[in-house]
């Protein structure tokens, strides 16, 4: 037997391996468990008997004469004055010697626990057990199922209640435990469910099994003084009297009464148990079901209700059986009917008569129907919610809905939220931050947001240096939860807004993540008093936590909610997204995108709405700072989520476009605005018209030079003069190294990339406040940037390589390649252009295509270029034709040239070779190899074939499906990257290169030395305070209020939801026949009762006329069906007569 070694974690953390055997495990638990026997007792019968049926061959316990002890039947004197066997007073307690784990040969599931106990054992004990050493979960309702036992067939409509309606309780299910009738149902009922629900919900239903240990088949096999891990138990063909335990149970009660063979000895204790369950929590609840078809085979029920008459009752039975439930049960109120033929679910009918029966208690500290509010909860049933706990007669206070609110927030059941709230939950007195950590605590680890939030962990574990902190991944009391979440929502937001929940922990916001985790290790230390407080913005906090776990409905139910209806839309976006990047699980990444998208949607829709109502309130909103999103704006958001579609608004747009022009008219002639800055006093002419009519000279000098379409116009013109020097450069004036160059032109080409050099740094390292790493960071992540960098950088090094004569050409050689690329340039510049914008995006894409292709055809070329070179030539040494032969000219055969005079050695070629390998080793051509011609030209043929025909038009296809693809949504694509541009030469200064260098001049004076702020910036961020903010607000949640009225009545007017609505009238109609059958029915069953009361009471009155020793010479009447409540007493009366007249 192999071993096994456990790794044991010590109260100081050190790690101790222990070298054991499964042996030993078993010895370990056994002598865990060795109290059981001490605790709980089992029960053996004492005094023997005897059964008059058995001819003294067996007690009336059940077993037979030879299985007693020889202490029964000693006392022959007490066995023959005794006339009736009882179980307290024939029977004798001892140690139990059945329990532990019990294991199903050939089941294969998860091992259930089983105990042998006395029947007159405590059940406080047994709870215990049941909850602390088994780890059952705490009930929040029992159902126990009584009746319908026996090898009787179960209905069919019952086995289809007890699947469907029963285990949607996430309860305790207490039945007999057994492998027939009812017990089986049950059995396979959770079996089902168990194969359609996670791991998580399939631990809330525990079948438990509570059967008389004399009725288990093969029991001995259970029997181990010193317990079972596990014991093995095999189910045979069922003996009579006997029944085998369901594999399905997950706890089994084997209750001894001393008895063999004898059902009922487990009722009482089951009763008893199952009080003191219901007793142990104001939240759990008990609730019994009857199920039988005839009051012969419900003897339990009938045990049951003569000892408990304060619990509901659920009957799944004939109307016809209900008087021998009244005749016993006290409370008839608390009795309710399930028929087949109703209309209502089981749930719902469960729930009801959980409702009904909260009635009848009276609470001066409580609310009676808090219990049946969690189960609705439980339950997802919002319907019974709304009908019969929220219809107006119940007063709700906001103690009684807090516990609630937080299930179905955990449990995501945006309609119980949205349900509380309407009932007097204020969400602001609800949410603390101390709840909020709490619902950050319950975010599943193996989602997206649970991973990021445990690296999170570890960094703050790294971080803590040996501190004494706690460092739970969602510790409460630490605090650890905010500053996690804060983490991990600055990774997906990056520098859009600032970091949410620093301020909480007494974090700067501009502080690094280092300083920020060493602050947090520091304030962790004293009292966190954070978290009482209320938090500031309670839906925001609920819509980050909903969009971080993919909730959809619950994010659009905070999201509407929540103020800033446009930017916090647009926060969603952006997080969804940036989560699907980081999901690799395709089921995960399609929800997230379906909903960045929706809430995208959701965003340009309320812009809409905004815009059609009042453009200028709505050219604020784009662009006004968010106190509510860290100082973040509208277009910065929609920016950082990729929000083509919402750039694609014509609201969005005529902003830019006002940007754009600035204080001119839009639309000006391209060439009235080069004129004017080729001559500059045109300005205070009317050749460019202005919005302001200012009359000052210094306004109007700004107003056309501030101008984005200005700045736009120099960079195109003196970059093209830049282009033109450096052509002039290398093609005419590029002289050799010093002494005798460089030109005068040459220096100044390198005067004009000295400015260039500069404006890049101007914008990489001066533009915003963020820190050197995150702005070096922000400017590496745009592509034309980094073709910025490229350009600049071969540019430094062809001039470095220029200066020596050693490396002149080398110098020159990098100089032209670079030329190239500062050519290519132009293409970022013509973005802006309406029709070259998209076919730029084209453009890209097509290169990305290109790409595969070349993959491919590097793969046939090699392949094709190796096998031809080595048929042709047997040796060629030369590194120079062989790479040549290999690559170069296999990629010509593709545009046509064809050496066929070399490869076909049946054609002359006019070279000179030689085969002497001597020559060929000092160079010389070697000749062609004709052993292997035919197979040359063969793969010639092939290779032309697939890469001119399959290869070629593959490229082809792929470059229309794209062009296409993108050609459909060319303008989106376009819109977006004009904000990009507008943005990019709204923060550029006026001059272009090389004049450039004077605007940075006049900045360093102006920031540094003068102090003065820059006032560009709020074109793009504009920031409101007190009154005017909030009217904006107001006014934005105005017309979201508006779009949401209009999408729900244009949803209201769809066919699924007038489908909706036909059919639940449909189901009102249906319960309604329903009822009126319940009703006909009863009304059809009292006639046939008056008609037996009748005709009963008419004989009586003819019997009690005649003398007493006369009988009526006519028949008693009998009645028709079965009898009821209302026949009862008549019925008896009737036999009083008919057997003995007035005597009797």
């Amino acid at each position: 037997m192999g071993a096994i070694r456990i790794r044991v974690q010590t109260a100081d953390k050190n790690i101790k391996v222990i070298r054991t055997t499964p042996v030993h495990i078993q010895r370990l638990v056994k002598r865990k468990s060795s109290w059981i026997p001490n605790l709980l007792k089992k029960r053996v019968c004492t005094t023997f008997v005897e059964d008059s049926f058995s001819n003294g061959g067996r007690c009336q316990c059940g077993a037979t004469r030879d299985s007693h002890p020889s202490v029964a039947l000693g006392d022959y004197f007490s066995a023959a004055i005794v006339s009736h066997w009882d179980s307290t007073q024939h029977s004798s307690e001892q140690p139990t010697d059945a329990y532990g784990e019990l294991e199903f040969a050939g089941a294969g599931k998860r091992h259930s626990y089983f105990l042998r106990l006395s029947s007159t054992t405590d059940p406080s004990v047994v709870f215990d057990i049941m909850r602390q050493h088994w780890k059952l979960g705490q009930p929040n309702l029992v159902v126990s199922v009584v009746g319908g036992e026996g090898k009787s067939k179960v209905k069919s409509w019952v086995r289809e209640v007890l699947r469907q309606g029963l285990v949607k309780a996430a309860s305790w299910i207490i039945t007999s435990g057994l492998k027939e009738g009812i017990g089986k149902c049950v059995g396979e009922a959770v079996r089902d469910h168990a194969t359609a629900v996670s791991s998580v919900n399939l631990n809330k239903v525990v079948p438990i099994g509570i059967a008389p240990w004399g009725m288990v088949q093969n029991r001995l096999q259970l029997v181990d003084p010193e317990g079972s891990f596990p014991a093995k138990y095999f189910v045979h063909s069922t003996s009579r009297g006997t029944c085998s335990l369901d594999n399905n149970y997950k706890a089994f009660l084997l209750v001894d009464d001393g008895t063999e063979g004898r059902k009922g000895g487990e009722v009482g204790f089951r009763g008893r148990l199952e009080d003191y369950i219901s007793r142990q929590r104001p939240g759990t609840k008990l609730n019994r079901m009857a199920l039988c078809s005839s009051y012969a085979g419900s003897r339990n029920v009938h045990d049951t209700l003569e000892r408990q008459n304060e619990y509901p009752w659920l009957l799944m039975m004939h109307s016809g059986l209900l008087v021998c439930v009244l005749s016993i049960y006290q409370n008839k109120d608390l009795i309710s009917i399930y028929h087949a033929e109703g209309a209502d679910d089981f749930d719902t009918v469960m729930l009801k008569v959980l409702v009904q029966a909260s009635k009848h208690r009276v609470s001066v500290t409580t609310n009676p129907y808090v219990d049946e509010l969690k189960l609705a909860v439980t339950w997802n049933r919002v319907d019974i919610a709304k009908s019969e706990l929220f219809s107006g007669n119940i007063d709700w206070k906001y103690e009684d809905l807090e516990e609630s609110m937080t299930d179905a927030l955990e449990n995501d059941k945006p309609q119980f939220v949205r349900l509380f709230i309407d009932n007097g939950l204020n969400i602001v007195n609800y949410l603390t931050y101390s709840r909020l950590e709490g619902l950050y605590d319950s975010i599943s680890k193996t989602s997206q947001a649970g991973k990021l939030l445990q690296h999170f962990l570890e960094e703050r574990i790294n971080e803590s240096n040996g501190q004494t902190c706690h460092v739970s991944l969602y510790e409460v009391r630490s605090g650890n939860g905010q500053i996690l979440v804060s983490l991990l929502l600055e990774d997906l937001l990056g520098e859009v807004c600032l970091p949410f929940y620093r301020y909480l922990l007494k974090v700067e916001a501009a502080s690094t993540r280092r300083k920020a985790l060493k602050k947090v290790c520091k304030t962790l230390k004293e009292e966190c008093s954070y978290r009482q407080v209320m938090c500031k913005h309670p839906w925001l906090c609920l819509f980050l936590w909903a969009v971080l776990q993919n909730r959809g409905e619950m994010a659009i139910f905070c999201w509407e909610m929540c103020g800033e209806s446009v930017l916090t839309a647009l926060g969603g976006c952006k997080i969804l997204r940036e989560l699907s990047k980081l999901e690799t699980e395709t089921d995960a990444k399609l929800p997230m995108k379906e909903l960045a998208t929706k809430f995208e949607c959701m965003a340009h829709d309320v812009f809409s709405t905004c815009y059609q109502t009042k453009a200028n309130y709505s050219y604020k909103l784009l662009i006004r700072k968010s106190n509510l999103w860290g100082d973040a704006t509208c277009l910065k958001m929609a920016m950082a989520a990729d929000a083509r579609y919402f750039f694609s608004h014509d609201g969005v747009q005529s902003l830019l476009s006002q940007i754009w022009w600035g204080d001119m008219e839009r639309g000006t002639e391209l060439w009235k605005l080069a004129l004017t800055m080729i001559i500059p006093p045109l300005i205070y002419t009317n050749l460019i018209n202005f919005k302001s009519k200012q009359p000052f000279w210094v306004s109007r000098w700004k107003q056309f030079w501030y101008a984005p379409v200005t700045s736009f116009i120099g960079n195109v013109v003196t970059y093209f003069l830049f282009l033109f020097l450096y052509a002039y450069v290398l093609l005419v004036d590029f002289k050799p190294p010093p002494p005798e160059g460089p030109a005068v032109s040459e220096y100044v080409l390198y005067f004009w990339v000295f400015t260039i050099v500069c404006e890049e740094i101007r914008e990489t390292f001066i533009v915003g406040s963020k820190k050197f790493c995150q702005r070096l960071m922000l400017y590496v992540q745009d592509v034309w940037n980094k073709f910025d960098v490229l350009a600049i950088s071969l540019f430094i090094a062809g001039l470095c390589c220029r200066m020596f004569s050693w490396s002149f050409n080398t110098g020159r050689g990098i100089l032209c390649m670079d030329y190239m690329v500062f050519t290519l340039r132009l293409i970022h510049i013509f973005a802006i252009h309406r029709q070259l914008g998209p076919k730029i995006i084209i453009l890209g894409k097509m290169i990305k295509d290109a790409f595969f292709f070349l993959f491919f055809l590097a793969v046939w070329l090699s392949a094709y270029g190796v096998a031809n070179q080595a048929l042709l030539y047997q040796y060629d040494p030369s590194p120079d034709r062989a790479f040549r032969r290999v690559l170069y000219r296999p990629y010509l055969h593709i545009f046509g040239q064809i050496p066929v005079e070399e490869i076909d050695t049946g054609k002359y070629w006019d070279r000179d070779c030689t085969d002497n390998l001597t020559l060929i080793n000092e160079g010389k051509e070697p000749c062609r190899d004709t052993s292997h011609n035919w197979l040359v030209v063969i793969l010639l043929v092939i290779f032309l074939l697939v890469t001119n025909i399959l290869l070629v038009n593959l490229l082809i296809a792929t470059f229309s499906y794209t062009f296409s693809k993108v050609q459909e949504h060319s303008d989106t694509y376009w819109k977006f990257q004009r904000y990009n541009l507008i943005v990019e030469y709204h923060s550029r200064p006026t001059l272009a290169p090389p004049f450039i260098i004077l605007s940075h001049i006049n900045l360093l004076i102006k920031r540094l030395l003068r102090k003065v702020p820059s006032t560009k910036h709020h074109r793009f961020a504009l920031e409101l305070k007190g009154r005017e903010a909030n009217k904006l607000v107001k006014w934005e949640t105005f017309q979201k209020e508006n779009f949401l009225a209009l999408e729900s009545k244009k949803r209201r007017g769809t066919d699924s939801e007038r489908l909706k609505r036909m059919t639940v009238k449909l189901d009102g109609v249906i319960k309604q026949v329903g009822e009126i059958r319940d009703v006909d029915r009863r009304l059809r069953t009292l006639e046939s009762d008056m008609e037996f009361c009748t005709s009963s009471l008419v004989w009586i009155m003819e019997s009690l006329s005649q003398s007493s020793t006369v009988k009526s010479p006519k028949a008693h009447p009998t009645r028709k069906g079965k009898p009821a409540s209302v026949t009862i007493l008549t019925y008896i009366l009737a036999q009083c007569f008919s057997t003995g007249g007035s005597q009797k």
